[in-house]
């Protein structure tokens, strides 16, 4: 598994080379990982869904317990189809849709498929951390996939406003990871799965992480980046904003879904805000008039109900989330291609100049009516089974919140027939009024990816025992009970099926009202708009920013020292404070050398601030310094000595050469006098923390660490010394030990340049008097200044 998501990265690393000579090569190269990775997945999916997960442990630190973890489950098949088969696709699609040799054919190739990559590692990553680290890298690919060359206002704007969102939503949900590891004892998700926590660290670390799941998947308040982001290319829109990336939030509730079974701050959360965003985004979509614009709106829908499924709990819920992460993926990821094919052969994606384009196209209308079908959940596609599940699962549970959770999915569903048959009538209807659309006949390598996921949403309707064994897969992690609920085209004459065809009544109607509607949107007052609080949330960051800056950046460095020194004493100093347990045993010294160097390293810093003279002060540093290294010589320590008065001698070299350019005391006015004695206290204050925080994380150690006793069972065997500081530095951190030498390297050529420079400032300043006597011998004559004694102009006096 992590061979297939290296693979995927090498090769996006060689694409830009073959972009630069044939795009079409370079996108048809990057379907190629995506395809063996499914194909993989496929061959090994019989015995996954058979309840044998496949393990792969990658360790890159094993003494510090730090490793990738990947595990390949009923989950990570069910996202395999979308992340790999959808990608697949999108890549092949490319070829027809960009222009060969378009600078964004050549940027979209290589990300594409670094993308995919990282989705791929994020669905199998079986460690908290692991999909910590997918997760922003698919954050960092979005950025500059959204954003392409930079060259568009918007797609800057866009670019930024979906990492700005998702960014900070992934920081708070590694504070929940961390949360959740540390109260679980491990960071491993299969085993968290099996022995959840409890108590207060769970339902903590459940609000924070649903944070970065909800702003991840567009969820209100946090849903208004996706819709902005369509200035990217289409491609890019379908895999990315239909198939894919707001697909993690998700995936990530459905995975950890089971850890946080009857948490209120789990469940509830993802069920209050899911419906909202569904009824939102359906009502939102059914007034646009960019098909684009139409599609992310009802992604933000679809991506609100899938939120409410699968942060039920159940295992109804479940099964109905899994069928509706499919069908979604499947059906909204051929929209988005045929409004791609669209806007390509026409020119346009506005409903209001689209006319008989289903005439003209009949083929590419076919493909967009299946995939609309299975978006407005009509039989026997797949979406219908999964809105049929869904609706069953919560009438299931009894009571009234299951009744009231399925009444608001049904308005819900309302908009989504409605927006879905203004999808299907504005791309392809003949309008009265607007002359019918031209444009070239769309090629079989834009037709057939995007037909394939639409027939596929047929079949998979149909063939319903095999996505019912899919969905049930993981389903069944909640357990399925005596009679569990099954995916099926017919389940007699229920309430489930009365609310589909409520739903596709009602729809139908609404569509047909959306004029009224639309007027009636406009009319409405819009108290809040999320993307108006994005903005003034923005320029109030900005303006907070500036303040402090200006107030803190002024350009002087006691002042930078202050503010560092300060804060170290307010955040981790009264914490270590208030948690101090000085050790009993703590001896004050362990050599009697310690005593007079300590002393003289004292008296050193208390006549350093009482200088008068700059190079009086120099000095005094310098004594601290060698003190300093002395008690290291004492404490065992020679080689570290030595590097401390090599730096020492360095920068009192320095120092002297650089005090010559300045005046020889320090001058004071009454601010400095007026701030001497809080700088004391702050200085005190620092000092003591520090010395206080050395006592205590010294003593915390209660024996060695592990990779101590690596580093003295190998010294003497391994590298024939028995010194193991500098075994350590010679052999086993080689590397580190050349980067000091080349940091001792940079600083005395520092030294040796400031010598050089002052010596060639003296002869240059004698140079320059010598000429100015020279024209008060001869006052008739003014010399140049480029310094070859040429007359230029002679003025008799």
């Amino acid at each position: 598994m992590s061979a297939f998501v290296l693979v995927h990265l090498l090769v996006a690393l060689a694409l830009p080379i073959v972009a630069r000579r044939n795009t079409g090569m370079a996108f048809a190269i990057a379907a190629l990982p995506p395809a063996a990775a499914l194909t993989w997945v496929l061959a090994r999916s019989g015995a996954v869904l058979s309840g044998d997960a496949i393990v792969e442990e990658v360790p890159w630190s094993p003494l510090l317990g730090l490793e990738f973890t990947f595990r390949l489950d009923a989950l990570a098949v069910l996202m395999t189809l979308l992340v790999s088969g959808i990608g697949v696709l999108v890549l092949v699609y490319s070829i027809g849709y960009f222009h060969a040799g378009s600078g964004d054919a050549r940027r979209s190739a290589p990300l594409l498929l670094t993308f995919a990559g990282t989705m791929f590692g994020l669905i199998l990553a079986d460690d908290l951390l692991t999909v910590y680290v997918f997760w922003e890298l698919t954050t960092v690919c979005s950025f500059l996939l959204v954003g392409q060359a930079g060259i568009s206002r918007e797609s800057r704007r866009s670019a930024l406003q979906a990492l700005m969102i998702t960014t900070m939503g992934g920081l708070v949900m590694l504070l929940g990871f961390v949360v959740l590891g540390e109260a679980a004892g491990t960071y491993r998700i299969s085993e968290i799965v099996a022995e959840p926590p409890g108590g207060t660290p769970l339902a903590v670390a459940a609000s924070l992480i649903l944070v970065g799941a909800l702003t991840k998947s567009a969820q209100v308040p946090f849903h208004n980046w996706l819709p902005t982001a369509m200035v990217a290319p289409t491609p890019i829109s379908a895999y990315l904003h239909a198939a894919s990336m707001v697909k993690a939030g998700v995936f990530l509730v459905a995975r950890l879904g089971p850890v946080f079974v009857g948490v209120p701050e789990w469940w509830l959360p993802t069920v209050v805000f899911g419906l909202i965003t569904m009824v939102f985004g359906g009502w939102r979509a059914l007034h646009e008039t960019d098909l684009k614009k139409l599609l992310a709106y009802g992604t933000v829908s679809q991506l609100g109900f899938l939120m409410v499924l699968v942060g039920q709990g159940t295992y109804a819920a479940a099964l109905a989330g899994a069928a509706m992460l499919l069908a979604h993926g499947m059906f909204k990821a051929t929209l988005f291609l045929v409004v791609g094919i669209v806007d390509h052969q026409t020119g346009t994606r506005d409903v209001r100049e689209l006319s008989g384009l289903g005439r003209r196209m009949p083929a590419l209308a076919t493909i967009a009516a299946l995939a609309v079908a299975s978006m407005a959940g009509l039989p026997p596609m797949l979406g219908f089974l999964g809105k049929e599940a869904a609706f069953g699962a919560f009438l299931e549970e009894g009571g009234g919140t299951g009744l009231l959770i399925d009444f608001v999915l049904l308005l819900g569903s309302v908009f989504t027939v409605a927006y879905s048959a203004r999808m299907l009538w504005g791309a392809f209807a003949r309008k009265p009024g607007v002359a019918p659309t031209g444009g070239k006949q769309p090629g079989a390598v834009l037709l057939v990816p995007a037909a394939i996921p639409a027939f596929a949403g047929v079949v998979l309707g149909i063939g319903y025992p095999l996505t019912d064994e899919l969905a049930g897969s993981y389903a069944a992690v909640y357990g399925a009970g005596v009679d569990p609920l099954h995916l099926e085209l017919w389940h007699g004459f229920e309430l489930p099926l009365l609310f589909s065809v409520v739903a596709v009544a009602a729809g139908l109607w609404v569509h047909a009202m959306r004029v009224p509607l639309t007027a009636l949107r406009r009319r409405l007052p819009k108290p809040l708009d999320a993307q108006r609080g994005y903005e003034r949330i923005m320029a109030l960051l900005e303006r907070t920013a500036v303040g402090v800056t200006g107030r803190t950046q002024v350009g002087s460095l006691p002042t930078y020292l202050a503010i560092i020194l300060l804060t170290v004493v307010a955040v981790p100093g009264s914490v270590l404070v208030y948690h101090a347990h000085v050790p009993a045993d703590m001896a004050l010294h362990h050599n009697l050398l310690q005593i007079p160097l300590a002393i003289l390293v004292i008296i050193a810093a208390i006549a350093v601030v009482r200088a008068k003279r700059r190079l009086t002060a120099v000095l005094l540093v310098g004594v601290i310094g060698y003190g300093i290294g002395g008690l290291f010589i004492v404490d065992g320590g020679p080689d570290v000595a030595l590097a401390q008065f090599l730096v020492e001698t360095l920068t009192m070299v320095a120092f002297v050469f650089v005090l010559r350019r300045l005046p020889a005391r320090f001058t004071k006015g009454d601010a400095a006098r007026s701030l001497r004695w809080p700088k004391l206290a702050l200085s005190v204050a620092g000092g003591v923390v520090i010395a206080l925080g050395a006592v205590l994380f010294s003593a915390a150690r209660q024996q060695p660490p592990a990779v101590s006793a690596d580093f003295i069972a190998q010294s003497e065997e391994g590298a024939g010394a028995t010194n193991i500081v500098n075994a350590i530095l010679v052999d086993f951190r080689a590397f580190d030990t050349v980067g000091e030498i080349s940091v001792l390297a940079v600083a005395a050529t520092g030294v040796a340049s400031l010598v050089l420079a002052s010596r060639f400032d003296r002869r240059r300043r004698s140079s320059r008097g010598a000429q100015a006597t020279a024209p008060a011998e001869r006052p008739g004559v003014v010399l140049s200044g480029n310094g070859n004694g040429r007359r230029q102009e002679e003025e008799q006096s």
